[in-house]
């Protein structure tokens, strides 16, 4: 599986972790990726999602009502 969200293209980081003697030790931080099957027009598709992405297509879509 890959290490980059499909829709927003979070993938991972890098730096390092400082201890409390200011050690500087390489480190690796990978996005919350989990796969995730989506209902599109022409079928079902298996999509790579971060949680932030998968949290906000769960959501219900709101239509704004204009004032009149």
């Amino acid at each position: 599986m890959s290490q980059i969200c499909q829709v927003c293209g979070k993938g991972s980081q890098t730096g390092h972790n400082v201890s409390h003697s200011k050690r500087h030790t390489p480190h690796t931080w990978k996005p919350n990726l989990g796969k995730i099957t989506l209902k599109l027009a022409g079928g079902k598709k298996t999509v790579v999602l971060c949680t932030r992405c998968r949290k906000t297509l769960s959501k219900p879509v709101v239509t704004k009502k204009k004032k009149s």
